[in-house]
Parts: structure tokens; sequence; C-alpha cells
């Protein structure tokens, strides 16, 4: 017979009920800066993790923690905290991570221009990138950029992860010289949600 699910218990139901009113209150004031009603849920924040890997060496970068539902994701999958650094542009949420997350490694600022920062923090290639911005919002060449400034700090081969709620990659086959992998739609994320792999190889 199966484990039997863990079932959540009462201060992690509270936390959620509190991240949940805390994300939307973000967005109704800066829906281009949120990009979302709720944070990702467990099930999507798993699957963009177990894209990492927890044995590769160099650091894992994550793009828009939120209130770190991926980051706690990130963490469980076997990542050491201090091999974690986070760019957060919300102040508020940069304070609730570092509260919930000691020994994480966080930057309040601007994940599309956070290059230089990071880069002080960790100069080794990054193992990973995990991103939960909303690409969408923004022009293609931004896009584009930040994919190209990812690679730049990326080890060869190692992935860009990055969630959408939409039909197609937020960067396109044919804006660079990258492969593309995509999940299948994770329906218990609200909304639903599939997961992009972006890879430059060697």
């Amino acid at each position: 017979m199966g484990q039997a699910k863990k079932r959540p218990s009462p201060s992690e139901i509270k936390h959620r009920v509190l991240d949940d009113i805390r994300f939307l209150r973000s967005w109704v004031e800066k829906p281009l800066q949120i990009g979302a009603v709720a944070p990702s849920s467990p099930q999507l924040a798993r699957l963009m993790a177990s894209y990492v890997d927890p044995h590769a060496t160099g650091a894992v970068l994550e793009l828009g923690p939120g209130t770190g539902v991926v980051t706690k994701a990130i963490l469980d999958r076997g990542v050491a905290p201090g091999r974690v650094v986070s760019v957060e542009y919300n102040e508020d949420f940069c304070k609730l991570l570092r509260n919930r997350f000691p020994g994480v490694h966080f930057i309040h600022g601007d994940a599309y221009n956070a290059r230089h920062a990071v880069q002080a923090a960790f100069p080794e290639p990054l193992s990973a990138v995990v991103s939960s911005l909303p690409l969408f919002t923004r022009p293609m060449p931004q896009r584009v950029r930040l994919l190209d400034e990812a690679f730049a700090m990326l080890a060869p081969g190692a992935p860009f992860i990055q969630f959408s709620y939409a039909l197609v990659p937020p960067v396109p086959h044919g804006a660079g010289a990258f492969e593309l992998e995509r999940t299948n739609w994770v329906v218990m994320n609200l909304p639903p949600a599939r997961v992009w792999v972006y890879r430059r190889p060697a």
C-alpha cells in the first residue's frame, strides 16, 4: 500500500492563507510586477525544483521568489541554503523571506538587472536559474536579454527554469541559441501552468 499523504498542519495552513492575502494585496497594488493573484502551488514548485541538480557545483539563482513556495521546494530538493541566492523586488516579501529561510542569500532588487550583484556574491558559474517572473508583462527584447544574462552566469548546459500560464513559451524558438523543453500542464495551480526549461549547450 502507498504511504498516506501527509496533511498540512494548522500552522502551515495559516501560513498559506496569509501568503495568499499578501500576494493578492501586492497584485492589486502592482499587477505588472507581481503577475499572479496567488503564490505558485506546491505541485508547480516541486516540478520546477525537479530540474535543479542538488549535487551540482555552483549556486542556484532564484528570480522573483514571492513568498517562498519555490524557495522551499529548492531547499526540499536537497540544495543547501548557502547555495541559494534569490532576487526579490518587493521589500515586504524580502523581509518575510529572510525570516522564513535563514541561510539563503536574499537580494532586494530588480531581477532584470541583478547580474552584477549576483556575481559579486557568487562569482562561480551557476548550476541553475529558477524564475517565477511574469515575463509576459515585459517586451520581448527584455525577455531575451534576461535569458542571455542568465546564460552568461550559468554553467554550460545548466537550466534556466521558467513557468508560465500561456500556451506559447515566454521566449520562443528562434529568439536565441538555446534548447527548449516544456512540461505538461500543472492543473493543481491557479491558474493552470506549465514549466519551460531553457539550456544553452556547451
